[in-house]
């Protein structure tokens, strides 16, 4: 299937992303300027770090020669890959990593509020709750991605909860292209999304806000917290 879908030109976007700020971030890969580097610098640490593996994650899930050393926040490019969710998402059965970004920071915000209250709701005692995430601007080329604006809304992939058809999908992508998707937001109207299978063409990822989503029973408030001045 991905061979039916016309691939993208290249182009810088600019787009975005929410991450829970309990996750610290990973410094070693912004650390380092190339793969020799990083192999000396990891082996070196895990000799005395045993916490290394767990902040890293698994690299085996993550060929090397993807990680894009040298840009701004690697460390952000690079995690969704080596922390996967075994849960799976919408393009991935939980075997590998995907990086969802999204063409503005409110189409972030609402793909991010109905995963976390589709989450919290099965979460009966808790009834109040306050969630901290950073706002990310993540800079890549959208060059090679397979372009699934051309479906329409209603086909199988966009469906609202059954992740069976994108899924199939995103394995195929991930086998056939190694590069990704742009897609119709599902949860945003109008808004448009990208499901990257690999980090290595993101230019730049830094962070740009802090935002809090109020949790009472729904997520009744987003809060902007404040702007992160980078040069």
């Amino acid at each position: 299937m991905p061979d039916e879908l016309p691939s993208c030109a290249a182009k810088r976007v600019e787009s975005y992303r929410l991450v829970n700020s309990k996750f610290p971030p990973i410094e070693l890969f912004d650390d380092v300027a190339n793969a020799e580097e990083f192999e000396a610098l990891y082996a070196l640490q895990a000799l005395t770090n045993p916490r290394l593996r767990n902040e890293v994650g698994d690299l085996g899930l993550l060929p090397i020669q993807d990680i894009p050393f040298g840009i701004r926040g690697c460390s952000y490019a690079t995690a969704p890959f080596t922390h996967v969710n075994p849960n799976g998402s919408r393009f991935s059965d939980g075997s590998f990593g995907v990086l969802y970004v999204a063409d503005s920071l409110t189409a972030a915000i609402t793909e991010v509020k109905y995963h976390q209250q589709a989450y919290w709701r099965k979460v009966p005692s808790l009834h109040y709750e306050r969630f901290v995430f950073r706002g990310l601007k993540c800079v890549f080329d959208e060059g090679g991605c397979r372009d699934g604006l051309v479906l329409a809304p209603s086909h199988p992939i966009y469906c609202a909860d059954d992740y069976r058809a994108s899924q199939v999908l995103g394995e195929a992508l991930r086998r056939s292209t190694g590069t990704g998707l742009r897609y119709h937001s599902v949860r945003h109207e109008g808004g448009v999304c990208w499901a990257l299978m690999t980090p290595r063409r993101v230019k730049q990822m830094i962070q740009t806000t802090h935002l809090e989503m109020i949790w009472n029973g729904d997520i009744a408030q987003v809060n902007r917290l404040s702007a992160v001045s980078r040069s």
